[in-house]
């Protein structure tokens, strides 16, 4: 059966059987296509994290912070022009029934038969609510086999720290190996999440890239506090380290300072030149006021919203329509 003809069939079901799945439905398109050697060369050819795919191609990437993990909420996300999601389960409930649902809405059956491939064209990231001093492996594990696509940390503070986020992202890889370090600690139980990337190699393509240049998991570490700031060399060399994103507003309250004080701009910098210089991916929250200075100091992992009910905001739109201008990224580049 071609790829097509399932697609066909695929949403031909989803038009005569309103209560079928998604589950089911992406069953129906992606089994024939890795089935089939022509489609399982085709899953093998594209990078399943179009966030990553995007940095490798020299552009910045633009996403949002969501603690809205409603099927309308993924839905709308998944077909915005954002680049990635921060789904954020730090400050709200680390609710695994609510991840999956969620993970499940943003794979949109339609642009899968167009496309041909499963890969998503909105990167979830899921921030964990352990800070990098605490035990983490845990929830690492849950929120990676139900599918994300990336961990971020928040407060990371040593080099320590960095090593112990890496290793619980990554499997233990295969002797003789030339990237066998970080040793990986992640537990084996692929199936939920090789199901929802639709790739018969997951286990191969769940590492952390760049380490791993097929890798198609992102680990952010988020820089927080003085400590953190003080150790920004020994964290962002850490091998695995995918990207560091600073929190403004944890930096400067940990610091005592308004967030414009030239203390805390100061310590902002020092992280944004240290990722310059070791070729990391830098990020930062941003609006519409600053998006674009932000773009030409180096910043190239930007939010251009926080929260939002459902979807994005007028004002969350408008600042990421500054920001595609500002890139260069406005042509309607192919997704």
């Amino acid at each position: 059966m071609t790829f097509a003809l399932a697609s066909q069939e695929a949403l031909h079901m989803s038009w005569n059987h309103p209560f079928a799945s998604v589950p089911a439905l992406c069953a129906l398109l992606l089994a024939p296509a890795l089935n089939d050697a022509h489609g399982a060369t085709a899953q093998q050819d594209v990078r399943m994290n179009r966030s990553v795919e995007t940095l490798e191609a020299g552009h910045p990437v633009f996403g949002l912070f969501t603690a809205n993990l409603s099927l309308q909420n993924a839905r709308a996300l998944a077909t915005s022009q954002l680049d990635f999601l921060f789904i954020d389960m730090e400050h709200s409930p680390f609710d695994m029934q609510a991840l999956q649902t969620f993970l499940l809405g943003m794979q949109d059956v339609r642009t899968v038969a167009q496309k041909g491939n499963p890969q998503m064209d909105v990167t979830p990231i899921v921030r964990v609510p352990m800070n990098g001093r605490e035990p983490m492996q845990w929830a690492i594990k849950q929120v990676l086999d139900m599918g994300a696509f990336g961990i971020m940390v928040p407060f990371v503070d040593t080099g320590e720290e960095a090593l112990a986020v890496i290793q619980a992202i990554r499997y233990p890889q295969p002797r003789g190996s030339q990237i066998m370090e970080p040793l990986g600690q992640r537990g084996s139980s692929p199936s939920i999440a090789s199901w929802f990337w639709g790739v018969p190699d997951y286990r191969d393509r769940a590492d952390t890239w760049p380490l791993n240049p097929r890798g198609d998991l992102l680990a952010v570490l988020q820089i927080e506090s003085p400590l953190g700031v003080e150790n920004i060399d020994e964290i962002i060399t850490v091998p695995g380290v995918g990207a560091i994103f600073i929190g403004p507003a944890d930096l400067s309250l940990q610091y005592g300072l308004p967030g414009n004080h030239p203390e805390v701009v100061a310590a902002i910098d020092r992280v944004l030149q240290a990722c310059l210089q070791h070729n990391v991916p830098c990020g930062i929250t941003t609006s519409a006021a600053n998006v674009e200075a932000r773009l030409e100091e180096g910043f190239r992992f930007v939010t251009v919203g926080y929260w939002g009910d459902a979807g994005i905001s007028d004002g969350t739109s408008n600042a990421l329509g500054i920001a595609r201008r500002a890139s260069g990224r406005d042509g309607g580049e192919e997704r």
